[in-house]
């Protein structure tokens, strides 16, 4: 009995020469490229800490300063009574804002409906920021609380303003920026701190 040729020819695989070069990796070569990895990222690591650190600064600073035009809004539009008050220490574990002048753990809007500049149980919130971690916030006027009026002009800020520096590196860092504002209530991020 003869057999009858398969339908589907059987496929081979075409045979390697002797000599030809085989593809991959040796064991050597991976562990050279790992190591040269590993040195490139342990030069470029101190740069990702600044970048890191400014970006951080530059976030806080952003959150204030948009806290600051929302609280003279929400002033210019209820006739006053509008508060800022910075949250206090080992709020959510924040180790920061140990002192009055401190604003490190972030800070809320609010009605100050009895008009003291101060937030009590019962007056409503209106906004709550954190800062972003190992960043402090500095209020060189030195008090808790901000009171905003009803033409949006601020008592508690005065020209001094505010300084955003990374920890632990501090006010020297070259991330380092502040707040100014203006008896007219012109805000503006500077570099040099501060405020003149």
């Amino acid at each position: 009995m003869q057999s009858l040729p398969s339908p589907c020819p059987s496929r081979t695989r075409p045979r390697r020469r002797s000599g030809a070069p085989s593809r991959g990796f040796t064991a050597i070569e991976l562990m050279v490229t790992v190591a040269i990895l590993a040195l490139l990222a342990a030069l470029a690591a101190p740069s990702f800490t600044s970048i890191i650190e400014r970006w951080r600064v530059q976030q806080a600073v952003e959150s204030m300063t948009s806290t600051l035009y929302y609280a003279r809004s929400e002033a210019v539009k209820r006739g006053g009574r509008i508060g800022i008050q910075k949250i206090a220490q080992d709020t959510d574990g924040c180790k920061l804002a140990s002192t009055n002048e401190e604003w490190g753990c972030g800070w809320f809007v609010f009605v100050d409906s009895d008009d003291d500049g101060k937030w009590k149980s019962g007056e409503e919130i209106l906004q709550t920021l954190a800062t972003p971690a190992n960043t402090n916030v500095v209020h060189k006027s030195g008090g808790t609380n901000i009171k905003v009026d009803r033409y949006g002009m601020t008592s508690g800020l005065n020209a001094k303003g505010f300084i955003f520096s990374p920890e632990p590196a501090g006010i020297s860092s070259s991330a380092t920026r502040g707040i100014c504002m203006g008896a007219g209530g012109r805000i503006r991020v500077i570099k040099e701190v501060p405020c003149q």
